[in-house]
């Protein structure tokens, strides 16, 4: 049984997380088939946007401690941790933040600890209002090592970030929404993730990636946002979907092209 089930329809790619008998915990092997999946994704032009969410009603419980505990799993997570460059547990999450699509993730039941960094590599999460969330490596003895301390920033203050962290609580979905950590608090969090990505589906899929970068840029690199402002506007003028754009405004049925940009 493949650890992700995916789902496309109409530009769409909902990708579920798949061990509803672990409560769709992070084993190794699920944090190998998520780098895989996004690298596909990428590729892929025809996917316009993604969802990330779980089987049976559950985002994730978090890091799979039978396979962390496991002695086999400990010379491989050393050299992850030791080699130069991002690890696996870092690039199983960053690389849905790095995307050139926006990325929804739609929360229910647990979102602990590697669920919690999974949901952050997101540009939008939606929780049900009942989703218990915790950013839990604490009570592990461990300290967060999948990409929080960029994925997380911008997201809440520094210091409401180490009081989750240094505490490891569980609060609600009602909690994160007010904190800012989700974007919107829903009773069916899926469907409210795929009202907005047919909203972002009557948009130019590379206005969509530019923007994304830019805003990230604004975050992560502001020395380069407002030259990347610029490269991007001149590439979008020079493209095809965007005169489709303009079109489109005055013809809903107009269609886009496939991403042009990489």
């Amino acid at each position: 049984m493949s650890l992700l089930r995916i789902e496309k329809q109409n530009g769409i790619a909902t990708v579920y997380l798949n061990r509803p008998e672990k409560r769709n915990a992070m084993s190794f092997a699920l944090l190998k088939e998520l780098v895989m999946t996004a690298k596909k994704i990428k590729k892929d032009r025809s996917i316009r946007c993604v969802i990330l969410t779980g089987e049976a009603n559950v985002f994730s419980a978090g890091i799979d401690l039978a396979d962390l505990n496991s002695p086999k799993n400990t010379a491989f997570a050393a050299w992850e941790l030791l080699k130069p460059g991002q690890s696996l547990f870092q690039k199983a999450f960053l690389i849905w933040q790095e995307l050139p699509i926006p990325v929804i993730a739609a929360l229910e039941g647990f979102c602990f600890g590697a669920g919690m960094q999974l949901a952050l590599a997101a540009d939008i999460r939606i929780a049900h209002p009942d989703t218990k969330m915790s950013i839990m490596e604490s009570r592990w003895g461990l300290v967060p090592d999948m990409g929080l301390s960029r994925s997380i920033k911008g997201v809440i203050g520094l210091d409401l970030a180490k009081e989750l962290t240094l505490t490891a609580r569980i609060f609600d979905g009602n909690y994160a929404k007010d904190i800012g950590l989700v974007t919107h608090v829903d009773t069916a969090p899926l469907e409210k993730a795929q009202q907005i990505a047919a909203e972002m589906l009557q948009r130019s899929p590379d206005a969509l990636m530019a923007a994304k970068q830019v805003l990230d840029a604004m975050e992560h690199a502001p020395k380069k946002s407002l030259r990347l402002e610029k490269i991007w506007q001149l590439k979008l003028l020079l493209g095809k979907n965007s005169q489709l754009a303009r079109k489109k405004d005055k013809n809903p049925d107009i269609e886009f092209l496939p991403r042009q940009f990489k």
